[in-house]
């Protein structure tokens, strides 16, 4: 990994406590780093809420309160929370929501900057650079990020987000992506143009 990238600010615990939807938002460009080796450039997001325009976010994990899974999303922002779905993907969100509110935000896809030797091995038989992080599944399975991370600390340790540079592409919204609840609601968030992103309308 350069030195330019290690050198960027890791963003700070008041960057997540605030609105999911506008965290999910400026997430976009910034920098998701784990260890040493690997790093991506973060290209699509989607927010999970308590509340959208008065109505229940029921594809929210949070949304079935506090259990042994969800209780991170309940605690401070910057935190991760991490889980399995399918049984055989994982899936990284990111806490973010105002102190005592749950959110969290959904990492969907990075764009590789750091690491694709080791990313491709961990997904043997893809060689193009832009899909290895492309999906949720596909970008922890990438980037070495397993279920050790629930409830990691973004904000230090092996697992940070880092600031990224102003961004030069358009920002696209749509529905999210593979619910049942509140799926035509505009939380997805992503680079228009970037080719690592998940899917393209």
């Amino acid at each position: 990994m350069t030195r330019a990238t290690t050198a960027r600010p890791v963003l700070p615990r008041e960057f997540y406590e605030r609105d999911p939807v506008t965290v999910a938002r400026q997430l976009l460009g910034a920098i998701l780093v784990h260890g040493p080796v690997c790093a991506g450039r973060i290209v699509e997001t989607e927010a999970y809420v308590q509340l959208y325009r008065g109505q229940r976010d029921r594809a929210a994990h949070s949304d079935r309160g506090i259990t042994p899974r969800t209780r991170v999303i309940f605690g401070p922002g910057g935190h991760a929370y991490v889980y399995l779905i399918y049984g055989m993907h994982q899936c990284l969100n990111i806490v973010a929501a105002p102190d005592g509110e749950p959110g969290c935000v959904l990492i969907r896809a990075l764009e590789p900057l750091a690491g694709i030797p080791a990313m491709q091995r961990r997904r043997p038989g893809v060689r193009q650079p832009h899909l290895l992080c492309s999906g949720p599944g596909n970008l922890t399975r990438a980037m070495g990020i397993g279920r050790v991370y629930y409830g990691a600390d973004l904000t230090m340790g092996p697992l940070t987000v880092r600031a990224g540079d102003p961004l030069p592409e358009r920002v696209a919204v749509s529905g999210r992506i593979g619910i049942r609840h509140g799926a035509d609601w505009p939380l997805r968030f992503y680079l228009a143009e970037n080719k690592s992103v998940s899917a393209h309308p």
